[in-house]
């Protein structure tokens, strides 16, 4: 997408039922650490109130690239589509960026973060920008044996981040500016 970011400022709970309708069909999560850069689909996440502060939950697989990036740094972006994004998302979520740039792949840009150094996607969309105050890998022995054989044939489990919410905006991208 290309034009200037209109960006607004949004409180998270007003923002936070429609990220989540649209999570559970996409949204992207952005991770940098120095010039370690990576863009994935995410369909699963929490939006809540913990430790005194908003917080926005994402997991993520030991085995994707994001994974070695995120550990290497204390934050992450969540960007919201609120345009129809599927080949997109479709993209991010299949492909690896340890061999693909999906950044040009999808025609995407980034925009600095206002809070953080990790940018946020140039769409029309709910940007949460989050500061990791907790990581914890899931530990096998205490889930439901249902979801052991459905999510995790493979034994591939998610390390869960607790992202406190310091800044939350929406943007449109204005064209031909």
């Amino acid at each position: 997408m290309q034009g200037r970011v209109h960006m607004q400022q949004a409180d998270y709970l007003s923002m936070t039922e429609r990220a989540l309708r649209q999570i559970q069909k996409g949204a992207f999560l952005i991770v940098q650490a120095g010039d370690s850069f990576n863009v994935m689909t995410i369909g699963w996440a929490t939006i809540g109130f913990i430790w005194g502060c908003p917080m926005f939950t994402v997991l993520v697989r030991k085995s994707r690239h994001t994974f070695h990036i995120i550990e290497k740094t204390l934050e992450f972006t969540v960007s919201v589509p609120m345009v129809d994004m599927r080949k997109e998302l479709e993209i991010c979520g299949s492909q690896s960026g340890r061999t693909v740039d999906k950044l040009k792949k999808c025609k995407l840009e980034i925009f600095p973060g206002e809070k953080i150094k990790t940018p946020a996607l140039n769409i029309p969309g709910i940007h949460f920008e989050c500061k990791i105050g907790y990581k914890s890998p899931i530990d096998p022995s205490n889930l439901v044996d249902a979801y052991k054989k459905h999510l995790y044939p493979d034994n591939d489990y998610h390390t869960i981040y607790f992202g406190e919410i310091v800044h939350c905006f929406s943007t449109e991208v204005e064209k031909g500016r």
